[in-house]
């Protein structure tokens, strides 16, 4: 007998197939007036995991012993925020380095004169949890084309309770060409692993958001490694070439992938169809 259709039948709902595309919250159905449980669990568990990243521990003991493993050097630096509800409630303190650690980058300047290409920069930020998941598979990445270009490098600068300025701050003590700063990004309610990066040319204490380039999502369900160090390595290119970056700088990296033609139009708007 033929399967008839009932009211709980969704096969005709075409939101059912969007959903299958995308983490985003849609389709969830509803129990009369609210959603149903499963959806208010995940919900209700999607925000715990978000807040737990927020408040979860940076570990640079354990981050330094793997870069030492892989024959990176490091230092160990801390913001001006002296604990996470300071770095929570005084973001300015966040974007300064404590007096201790700049001392210590003004000797480590001093025992190694003429500065150098490249400073990268390892902050927790909002998401420690991206920090510890996705830095060392980045780096691998990126560090495979960084001695192609000859650049020179300090040791990784690991900073705890960092916010992105402070970058600027390690780079013009450093007498770096340019900073990466690398750095775990607000959680959202399905990426509480999201790792951001921020480029500067030129660094200095005093920049705004205008003089940076950023690439964001690096994770596993996002933008991928190979693809984040394939753009940032475009921009520190372009950034030698032209000495600047920041809204200067446009990210034009042409990337190869297999729905990519040559004949295939590189503007326009890809929601709009060709007819």
């Amino acid at each position: 007998m033929d399967k008839q259709p009932t009211q709980h039948d969704n096969s005709d709902n075409p939101w059912l197939d969007l959903r299958r595309l995308t983490p985003a919250r849609i389709a969830l159905g509803r129990t009369g007036t609210s959603l149903p449980t499963r959806a208010q669990l995940d919900f209700q568990s999607a925000h715990a995991q978000a807040r737990d990243a927020v408040h979860l521990a940076f570990d640079p003991a354990g981050l330094r012993e793997q870069l030492s493993e892989r024959g990176r050097d490091s230092l160990l630096l801390h913001s001006a925020a002296s604990d996470r509800h300071s770095y929570l409630q005084r973001p300015d303190l966040g974007r300064r380095l404590h007096e201790d650690s700049a001392q210590q980058l003004r000797e480590h300047a001093q025992a190694n004169p003429g500065g150098v290409d490249l400073a990268i920069v390892v902050a927790d930020g909002l998401s420690a949890l991206a920090v510890h998941r996705h830095t060392l598979p980045f780096l691998n990445r990126l560090e495979q084309h960084i001695g192609t270009e000859g650049w020179s490098t300090a040791p990784v600068l690991l900073v705890e309770q960092g916010r992105v300025a402070i970058a600027d701050e390690i780079g013009e003590l450093l007498g770096a060409r340019m900073t990466v700063i690398l750095i775990g990004e607000r959680p959202g309610l399905s990426s509480p692993d999201s790792l951001g990066l921020y480029f500067t040319y030129n660094p200095k204490v005093g920049l705004t958001d205008a003089y940076r380039n950023c690439i964001s999502n690096i994770r596993l369900e996002g933008l991928s490694y190979g693809m984040a160090a394939h753009r940032l390595l475009y921009l520190m290119r372009e950034a030698c070439r032209r000495q600047l970056s920041g809204v200067h700088l446009k990210d034009e990296a042409q990337v190869q992938t297999l729905e990519s033609d040559a004949d295939t139009p590189k503007s326009g708007n890809f929601l709009l169809s060709n007819d």
